[in-house]
């Protein structure tokens, strides 16, 4: 039997490691003929959290993971200015060690090479592939519209030469259903210090690849995938919802899952509204106290994973919040007793999956969304950074899956969202029989449905494995 490698490329992050691994175990759950070789970059300054990669190392040989040395970061100053070009940098200053990797450690075993799948925002290693003479693949941990967004970009570039400008008219943009207004483009796209045209080199970078994987599922944007039909795009194939739904607690968390667990369970069917706002979401006092006033007036249950700005700007993640008596409006805790509980980290797939949820106040990550609709659960947006303005909109306007409770909203614009906001906000989201609940329901049936066999992904991962082992020739035996 055939047999090959592939090498996974991701970019260190939880929300960029957590899909690209599930997906690494997905591919090796369908075809034994795989094994596969994760290279492991270390995070820019904060310590870099292994637990994810330590708990998957233990759990499934199958996958190999190698860790690759430190290399010195670009200046802290550039990451304040662009987080996109900082990123970008920081990758490609991990070039030579990748091919060193790969030299050393997977083109001298047995196994032939069948490619390089790489992160979105590793699209410099599209060259690394090509200097090895092996297909690359983009693993693109957005959603399909965001793709369409990021083919746009060199095109546009093109034409203006120019960043957005928060003066620009809408942008008609083939990916999106609906003109895309200045206040819901990401804020890269506005970014002069480097974040736009580093995503106008991505976009240009991408169309060079062997094939684009994407995690979602045609059912759910089929507006955006029918968009990539036209000469110049690699094959794009839809693998998703690709989410772990066995999500590792971090340990020194099993008390307080324990605790979110027991108290929901004690909650009616559908009552709980849960504020989650992904690993880098964080609010200051000012924005808390909006909040708290927006939930005790909205009268709903709710679950609210507060974490407060690290004190370095950013640097470091979020903190869980202490003293919340000095933090939140005067007497709050003690009125919202038993119809309201407050917690720091929160076991996110796990809460959504209970079923006393009722309604999910996001950051729209798009994992967050994937999980979301795949246990059903409508979506209050509140986006906070990079595509997450763009995800909101979609979700709202062109997908009609999502209550607006923001979309133009910017990180550090010092723009509070007033509790009378949030509380209309969720009231709207816990209605029992609106449509946009009743469509987040069929959305649900239909992602789980993508991903089992005669599904719309189940035949599409068909379709990249063929393609991937097409490429593979055996070598001759010595």
């Amino acid at each position: 039997m055939k047999r090959a490698d592939l090498v996974f490329i991701p970019t260190p992050g939880m929300g960029h490691l957590a899909s690209t691994l599930a997906f690494a175990k997905h591919l090796l759950d369908r075809d034994d003929r795989f094994s596969i070789t994760v290279l492991v970059m270390n995070a820019a300054f904060a310590p870099t959290d292994h637990s994810l990669v330590q708990s998957i190392a233990a759990s499934d040989t199958r996958v190999r993971f190698i860790h690759l040395p430190q290399v010195d970061p670009p200046p802290k100053e550039l990451f304040f200015k662009s987080v996109e070009k900082f990123i970008t940098e920081y990758v490609e200053s991990y070039r030579s060690h990748v091919k060193e990797a790969i030299i050393n450690h997977v083109l001298s075993a047995s196994l032939p090479l069948a490619g390089l799948v790489v992160d979105l925002f590793c699209s410099s290693m599209i060259d690394v592939a090509y200097e090895l003479g092996v297909p690359s693949y983009v693993f693109f941990t957005a959603n399909a519209a965001f793709f369409g967004f990021m083919l746009y970009l060199p095109t546009r570039h093109d034409q203006v030469g120019i960043e957005f400008r928060e003066t620009d008219p809408e942008s008609a943009i083939p990916s999106y259903v609906n003109p895309l207004p200045p206040g819901a483009l990401p804020s890269l796209a506005l970014n002069k210090e480097g974040g736009y045209i580093s995503f106008v080199n991505h976009g240009r970078k991408y169309k060079e690849a062997d094939g684009i994987i994407i995690n979602t599922f045609s059912e759910l944007e089929s507006h955006a995938v029918s968009s990539f039909f036209n000469d110049g795009i690699p094959p794009v194939y839809t693998v998703g919802p690709m989410i772990d739904l066995n999500g590792k607690t971090p340990s020194g968390n099993n008390q307080a899952k324990h605790e979110i667990m027991k108290w929901l369970d004690d909650q009616p069917p559908s009552s709980v509204v849960f504020l989650c706002f992904g690993s880098r979401g964080s609010f200051g006092e000012p924005q808390l106290k909006e909040t708290a006033l927006g939930l005790e007036r909205s009268g709903h249950r709710f679950l609210w994973s507060v974490r407060l700005p690290s004190r370095d700007d950013g640097l470091a993640r979020p903190t869980d919040a202490e003293n919340l008596e000095e933090t939140l409006p005067p007497g709050f805790l003690e009125r919202t007793r038993g119809i309201g509980m407050i917690c720091g980290w929160a076991p996110q797939v796990e809460v959504l999956a209970h079923k006393a949820i009722g309604g999910f106040v996001s950051h729209c990550g798009w994992n967050s969304i994937l999980e979301s609709l795949w246990h059903g659960v409508p979506i209050a947006t509140w986006p906070l950074y990079a595509e997450q303005q763009t995800n909101a909109f979609q979700m709202v306007r062109d997908l009609g899956l999502a209550v607006e409770l923001k979309i133009n909203y910017r990180l550090g614009s010092g723009v509070l969202v007033m509790a009378e906001e949030i509380e209309n906000a969720v009231k709207c989201l816990m209605e029992g029989d609106s449509k946009v609940r009743k469509r987040v329901k069929e959305m649900s049936e239909k992602s789980r449905q993508a991903v089992i066999e005669g599904g719309s992904s189940y035949a599409s991962i068909g379709r990249l494995i063929e393609a991937m082992m097409a490429n593979v020739t055996v070598p001759a035996r010595k």
